[in-house]
């Protein structure tokens, strides 16, 4: 693989990491809804400031948020609403496995007997 194409796939792992926490998930998903203190998100997390803190700077880092200092608070806001639309894909790939997992309940995997008949069959 050429170095650049490696660089643009390693960044985009870099961000996808940077949300594969269900606490940054949450964030995000509030920071959809409007810009928000650290306060706040604590309270809202219910997890210390120091976690919830650490939370907010990895996603930052990542540039997923921007955050700015308002005297003694800092607020934090998505930087681009794009990450909604990773939400969305999540959904669907989690709608999706859950018809396949109930359409396979519904009709277990045929298992070949030693005489060469199948368990199941005529059951669909």
């Amino acid at each position: 693989m050429k170095t650049e194409i490696l660089a643009r796939y390693r960044s985009r792992a870099q961000i996808i990491k940077a949300m594969a926490h269900p606490t940054r998930l949450f964030l995000v998903d509030e920071l959809a809804k409007g810009e928000r203190c650290v306060c706040e998100l604590t309270e809202m997390v219910g997890d210390d400031i120091s976690t919830v803190s650490k939370h907010l700077s990895v996603l930052r880092d990542a540039g997923i948020l921007a955050d700015e200092k308002r005297g003694k608070q800092v607020f934090y806001s998505l930087r681009n609403h794009c990450a909604l639309n990773f939400f969305s894909c999540v959904e669907s790939v989690l709608e999706t496995a859950a018809r396949d997992q109930t359409s396979s309940n519904r009709y277990p995997p045929q298992r070949p007997q030693a005489n060469g008949a199948t368990i199941g069959e005529g059951l669909k």
